[in-house]
């Protein structure tokens, strides 16, 4: 499985990967605790219906998830890979400049 995906993604070694896994779990944290204060901010508590908070929590988290990607990544080394995932993404949301 991680030959698969050493190969899928061109990394050259075992510790570049786990760099790469390692990156995404901790962005995935990080943006899902960024969204407790912001929703504090915003006045959103238990109270609030789910017809608000699961179309805001997308909104939060999706831009914040991508932002520390590139953050995160650069941190610990792993810059290039993720600058090319993040062009990759956006293409896919028609977001970047065409070709």
């Amino acid at each position: 499985m991680f030959q698969k995906l050493k190969n899928r993604w061109q990394i050259e070694n075992n510790f570049q990967l786990f760099l790469i896994l390692l990156t995404f779990s901790l962005t995935g944290s990080l943006s899902v605790m960024i969204r407790r204060p912001v929703f504090e901010y915003l006045g959103i508590d238990a109270t609030t219906s789910l017809w608000v908070k699961i179309p805001m929590s997308i909104l939060i988290i999706t831009p914040t998830y991508q932002v520390l990607l590139v953050i995160v990544g650069s941190i610990l080394g792993q810059f290039k890979f993720f600058w090319a995932f993040e062009k990759k993404m956006l293409s896919r949301f028609r977001f970047s400049r065409k070709k």
